[in-house]
């Protein structure tokens, strides 16, 4: 090992060389990706995180490396010193070195290694058991890799943009005093005080007040956050968000900065301008037209309400749902290619998963006609009424359910996403960036009748309508705001109440007595 430090100096990396370096003699290191005895020269691709390079031992250039070249393995970890040259006419296009490759004329391995477990390569149809007992093979593999290395450069462009625009990065401490939250804490003990135990945090909620309250101004860090709650799709028990504060802002001033942040990642990471400000959507338009409150914008497939055309009809299932207050929607699904009756009774399944009892349906057939199960309950003039409104013509399928507002919008919401990617209306290099402003402020628990923060007791209500806190707090709209990508939620937050008197309304509102706003939040 001595000799090869001092001899043996790495030059390049193994996706770097190009036909511009032809002649030039390298050194490289890194993995044995796979090897290849042609009866005379042996090849190997040399793997490192940068990409391959082809390397050929051949015994009329250097005998002592092709010999030592015959025991290679995948995965051994080897140096190789060569010379650079042209592949003549065995270009391989996919590679972004595959114009070169390299003539070896010394040989150094570090370390052989068994016949892995599974190739490292992507696409590998490996259990995710195997993937997790070698995690270290795993991470070799080139995509993983890519994820991290995109990861160090996202972070990079979130700290270039924030600090660009005022924002310093500070950190806050780990081990902290519980404070109500969203989820269950995840708890260290005390060693020093005996029966005491120190939160971890789920965000870094009340320190970055305190930053602020201190007159730093804008804050914002890189932060890992610990939640014990059930586990999402998109939601561990701790992950990584960007965190950030401002003092004397509107909502528009935070969204403005996270869309130039936003710009740049994108930019950046991906060669994609993106369009801003980006659209504004009010919560309650967003789940009329979409369904749910994080909606994608890249397709049609709207929802449409048809309670009071149909409240008066001869459908019990329709006309009972509208005259209770529920709502009774549908998606036109048009222009996504005709759907047989066993598709609609798998989109009725699924539709199942969101609490709908079932799903109706009707197909417009060439003579304007309906057919369904359902059209006898219907006159000519609702059918019209029903087609007007949900814009119907020949061969379209549209598809209802009737409900509460809650599952109504849910199974149809998640439906139309389900139909846009099982009949790829959207391209995967398109982004929809939009804003969901105007949430409610509470909303009542279905449970105990009271009304609940509906996203936490200091966020601030729409200035206008903050003395309806006292008289009909369910109609408080609040200044907060998500930011929604492609159906995603990516990020979200909301203005602070600064203002005592307005914060005792909200308890007032919320149930909480003057006890427990002590008990929960005296400490602020």
């Amino acid at each position: 090992m001595a000799r090869f430090i001092q001899d043996l100096k790495r030059t390049h990396m193994c996706g770097e060389l190009r036909a511009s370096d032809n002649n030039s003699e390298v050194v490289l290191m890194g993995w044995v990706q796979n090897r290849r005895d042609h009866g005379g020269c042996v090849f190997i691709d040399l793997r490192d995180r940068d990409g391959l390079t082809q390397i050929v031992f051949d015994p009329q250039i250097d005998p002592a490396a092709h010999e030592k070249a015959g025991v290679l393995r995948s995965e051994w970890v080897l140096a190789v010193r060569g010379t650079v040259r042209d592949r003549g006419g065995n270009i391989n296009p996919r590679l972004a070195t595959g114009e070169i490759e390299v003539a070896a004329l010394e040989l150094e391995v570090f370390a052989s290694s068994p016949t892995p477990p599974f190739q490292i390569e992507d696409g590998i149809d490996t259990s995710e058991e195997v993937r997790f007992k070698y995690r270290y093979l795993d991470l070799r593999r080139p995509e993983l890799q890519q994820n991290f290395i995109t990861r160090h450069r996202f972070n990079q462009l979130v700290r270039r943009s924030l600090d660009e625009q005022g924002f310093l990065e500070l950190e806050t401490p780990y081990l902290i005093k519980s404070t109500p939250e969203g989820a269950r804490d995840y708890v260290v003990p005390s060693r020093v005080h005996a029966g005491k135990f120190f939160a971890l945090p789920q965000s870094p909620q009340i320190f970055k007040q305190l930053f602020m309250v201190s007159g730093y101004d804008r804050y914002f860090q890189i932060c890992r956050c610990f939640r014990d709650e059930d586990l999402r799709a998109e939601r561990q028990p701790e992950f990584t968000q960007v965190d950030l504060e401002m003092s004397f802002c509107a909502p528009e001033d935070v969204q403005e900065v996270v869309e130039q942040m936003l710009a740049m990642v994108f930019r950046e990471l991906k060669g994609v301008e993106v369009p801003t400000p980006f659209k504004r959507i009010p919560y309650d338009e967003s789940m009329d037209r979409y369904g749910v409150d994080a909606p994608d914008i890249r397709f049609g497939l709207e929802l449409i309400d048809v309670g009071e055309i149909v409240k008066d009809s001869d459908f019990k299932v329709f006309a009972d749902v509208a005259k209770r207050g529920g709502l009774v929607k549908g998606i036109n699904l048009t222009g996504v290619g005709e759907f047989s009756r066993k598709e609609l009774d798998e989109l009725t399944e699924f539709v199942k998963v969101y609490g709908a009892k079932g799903m109706a349906w009707i197909k417009i057939k060439e003579d304007g006609s309906w057919q369904s199960p359902i059209a006898k309950f219907f006159s000519d003039e609702k059918k019209a009424a029903i087609a007007d409104a949900m814009k119907l013509s020949v061969g379209d399928v549209a598809v209802f359910v009737a409900d509460t507002a809650k599952v109504t919008n849910a199974a149809l919401g998640n439906l139309r996403k389900h139909v846009a990617r099982q009949r790829e209306l959207v391209k995967t290099n398109e982004y929809a960036f939009c804003w969901v402003t105007d949430f409610p402020l509470m909303e009542r628990d279905e449970e105990s009748g009271r009304f609940v923060a509906a996203h936490h007791p200091f966020t601030a209500p729409r200035v206008e309508e903050r003395e309806l806190l006292k008289t009909d707090p369910g109609k408080v709209k609040a200044q907060a705001y998500d930011v929604v990508l492609n159906g995603v939620e990516i990020g979200g937050g909301s203005i602070r109440i600064h203002e005592q008197s307005l914060q005792q309304d909200m308890f007032g509102a919320l149930g909480v007595d003057e006890h427990k706003q002590q008990e929960k939040f005296g400490f602020l």
